[in-house]
């Protein structure tokens, strides 16, 4: 197997490659999709959890080109159909070719192509990229994260009290960070990938859900908050393992080391939405 060092380049430049279709149809006029019970139903109003054609261009051109990369890798992806015999891959490629469908159909460039590569359930490599500001972010475990190929350093903040928590649009219009409001200040950003991609660069001191996340949502962005030097854990304070048969993960905490316990404790005293 090629280290994942030696793949990096190739998967940035196939990551680009797959957001020319997504910048194409970015604030025109597209075909949005509501994923409801396994199927894509056109929609005609509001959409809860809306997929386009530049989500699915983007999807084709990541799947061929990723696993032509790296013969006999697996696959997950958004939106792909699942597939048992992942499980029985060493190497698996973890996709969401669009982060951030929601902000993306509303013309908010807030949104990311997210790939991560696992390597026996753990993240080996990761390239993240927001293609409407041109916002790269790669990681090769063990070698620190990078920002448009500048070395990444997360949050070191010592205390809670003022802390910048980086929080989903939807979840704070929801009302679910009031109780975290007294002590932190809440910024709200589209994306799970990106909010983790941006918490690794120290624009904020934390990030986590209350909910539970998907592996194509976080396992790019995870890998770049541990190797920018943040603690990242589920929701129960454990690591995070991929590939595994549920690709629903218990939830992302991610904050600057000193923060991380209290974070974590404040999440359970006031309930997790599992």
């Amino acid at each position: 197997m090629q280290s994942p060092e030696s793949l990096l380049s190739d998967v940035v430049a196939i990551t680009r490659e797959a957001a020319v279709p997504v910048m194409a149809l970015f604030r025109q006029k597209k075909t949005v999709w509501n994923k409801s019970g396994g199927e894509l139903l056109e929609a005609e109003g509001p959409v809860g959890n809306p997929v386009t054609e530049a989500d699915l261009a983007a999807d084709r051109i990541l799947r061929e080109r990723l696993l032509a990369l790296m013969p006999g890798s697996g696959w997950l992806s958004e939106e792909t159909a699942d597939s048992p015999d992942r499980l029985e891959r060493e190497a698996v490629w973890i996709v969401d070719p669009i982060d951030g469908t929601r902000e993306y159909v509303e013309g908010v460039p807030q949104f990311a192509l997210s790939v991560g590569l696992s390597v026996g359930g753990e993240v080996a490599l990761a390239v993240l990229l927001n293609p409407a500001l041109d916002d790269l972010f790669t990681a090769v475990a063990g070698q620190g994260a990078l920002r448009a190929g500048q070395p990444l350093s997360g949050s070191t903040r010592q205390e809670l009290d003022g802390a910048t928590v980086l929080a989903s649009r939807s979840e704070a219009r929801r009302g679910e960070f009031e109780p975290f409001r007294r002590r932190t200040s809440i910024k709200e950003v589209g994306s799970t990938a990106y909010k983790l991609a941006l918490a690794a660069a120290g624009e904020g001191d934390a990030y986590f859900t209350r909910k539970p996340r998907n592996e194509w949502d976080v396992a790019a962005g995870i890998l770049l908050c541990r190797e920018a030097g943040l603690t990242v854990t589920d929701l129960g304070g454990d690591a995070h393992t991929f590939n595994r048969p549920s690709p629903l993960c218990r939830g992302v905490v991610t904050a600057a080391p000193a923060l991380h316990p209290e974070i974590l404790g404040m999440i359970h005293a006031v309930g997790t939405l599992e």
